[in-house]
């Protein structure tokens, strides 16, 4: 074989593990859900060293086991980052007209929440403005 048999071959086996990864990946959202439904945490150092113990006995070569255990802790990693995704809480969908941190409304004072009114106001002014509310939050015109 030439240098293109052999490209034709390693695309046909990458096209194999794209496949094999996404259905692992899978397999991983379904077990986050099941985690997720029983309180149990999403970083299992048992598990993986499992994981780690089962493919070092699957391994005969050309990768040494410490090449072969690299390529399987960066798969793991990203597995329980997709688990820990999956069980984050999903963002609330914004209403239009409803004021957000990145969209706030405008204070009495015709200037938009902080940071922007407290550069524009005095700080016993912005104090009074805020009525003790947090400056994440809007002005006055709550």
């Amino acid at each position: 074989m030439d240098i293109a048999d052999w490209r034709v071959k390693i695309d046909e086996l990458d096209r194999q593990l794209v496949e094999l990864i996404s259905e692992r990946a899978r397999c991983a959202v379904e077990i986050g859900k099941l985690k997720q439904n029983s309180s149990l945490p999403v970083y299992e150092p048992d598990r993986e060293r499992i994981i780690f113990d089962n493919i070092a006995r699957q391994n005969k070569g050309p990768l040494s086991q410490v090449q072969l255990r690299q390529i399987y802790e960066r798969l793991v990693d990203v597995m329980r980052q997709i688990q820990k995704d999956e069980m984050a809480p999903q963002p609330v969908e914004e209403r239009p007209g409803e004021a957000t941190e990145m969209e706030p409304r405008d204070c009495t004072h015709g200037l938009r929440s902080w940071p922007f009114a407290g550069e524009a106001l005095g700080k016993s002014e912005r104090e009074n403005c805020y009525q003790g509310r947090s400056l994440t939050n809007d002005c006055c015109d709550a």
